[in-house]
Order: C-alpha cells, then structure tokens, then sequence
C-alpha cells in the first residue's frame, strides 16, 4: 500500500505547478478525524498513482497556506487540476467520496 507523503509550505506552488492533477489532504498530527482520513488517502494515492500524487500538508507547520485557501477546519482535502482548485471535500466521509471527485475530475 502506499504511503502519503507530506510536502512543506515553500514546495507546495512547485508542486501544484509540476503536476496535473493533485490531491492535497490538509492536516495536523493531533487532529483525531484526521488519522481516519490518513488510511483513504493511502489508498486513493494507491488507485489512482498512475493518474493523480495525493500528498499531505501539515497546517501546524504551514499556516499560510491554510488562510490563502481559506480552510478552517481539518482534515479537509482538495482537489487541483492544472493548479487550480476544483473540489473540496472537509471532514472524515466515505472513501467512496474521495475516489468519486477524483474520477470526475478526470
């Protein structure tokens, strides 16, 4: 199974940039609903690698990013295409949802 992998605030444009579609699930390490969503996002990373990077962002760590998006509450998760917001999904939902934004996107 795949891991998520978290990247920092000062990667995040690049990243966004150098791929097509990004899957970013913003967190914190204390968040409790945030550990439930931890395992479906392995999973979507896993179902979808080929076509999608899913990655984690720690808002304890990175707070800029959070207010430039303008989250707040966790976990939430969004979706980008080409750089750009498309879909936002907050609180613990069935991984049905997740891979179901995912599939419309694409």
């Amino acid at each position: 199974m795949t891991t998520v992998e978290y990247i920092q605030e000062h990667e995040f444009k690049s990243f966004l940039s150098q791929n097509n579609l990004v899957v970013v699930d913003f967190t914190a390490t204390w968040c409790g609903p945030c550990k439930m969503v931890s395992p479906l996002m392995d999973k979507l990373a896993e179902e979808f690698k080929d076509r999608a990077k899913v990655v984690k962002l720690d808002l304890d760590q990175n707070q800029s990013v959070a207010k430039s998006l303008g989250i707040r509450s966790i976990p939430t998760v969004i979706f980008f295409k080409n750089g750009e917001p498309l879909e936002k999904i907050v609180g613990v939902v069935a991984y049905e949802k997740f891979s179901a934004a995912l599939t419309n996107i694409l």
